[in-house]
């Protein structure tokens, strides 16, 4: 398997965790940034500051032969540790075992509190206190892998979705390159 501290992030949207694993690498060199659209607003600032970027549309292509192509993708870089951030695609077991305890995910919730999607309006239905985020192992089984890291931020009064929202992805930001940092070194 390639060097640990090679990194490819893999992303589908904007890039706002990508640019801060970016900016925040110390023990890591990301040298990949790879999207399931390759319209994706992330890889064109990856690229506008010399990024190697990988684009494939992952519509209407089996989840296995997509990460199949992927794989070969990550395999052509050298990549040791994939970085999910953003990455709206759920990987194929193939996928998971293929690079079993290499990939990490960012997640918006205290795991295993609130594993999916709207974490952060089902987080203030449920009444809770704190809400956060997590950086963990991505194994099958959704947003279930070891926790690496985890930052909690109060859910305050008056508090939507929204709002919790854009602080959680200030902690996250924060978080997961720290994260990152250690994890290539173990």
């Amino acid at each position: 398997m390639a060097e640990p501290k090679r990194v490819a992030v893999l992303i589908s949207g904007r890039g706002s965790n990508m640019r801060a694993l970016v900016a925040q690498a110390k023990a890591y060199e990301v040298v990949l940034v790879a999207s399931n659209k390759p319209d994706a607003a992330g890889l064109q600032w990856a690229r506008e500051h010399g990024l190697q970027t990988w684009g494939h549309d992952s519509k209407g292509i089996g989840r296995e032969d997509y990460d199949r192509i992927l794989s070969a993708a990550l395999e052509e870089h050298r990549v040791g540790t994939i970085a999910l951030a953003g990455f709206m695609r759920i990987l194929s077991p193939w996928f998971v075992q293929r690079w079993s305890g290499r990939i990490v995910n960012i997640h918006p919730s205290l795991l295993p509190k609130h594993r999916g999607l709207d974490t952060h309006a089902r987080a203030i239905a449920a009444g809770d206190e704190v809400g956060g985020c997590s950086v963990h192992i991505v194994t099958e089984e959704l947003d279930a892998g070891e926790v690496l890291g985890q930052a909690e931020v109060p859910i305050e009064l008056g508090d939507t979705a929204a709002i919790l929202e854009r602080r959680v992805l200030a902690a996250e930001h924060r978080l997961y390159p720290a994260v990152l940092n250690e994890f290539v070194l173990r």
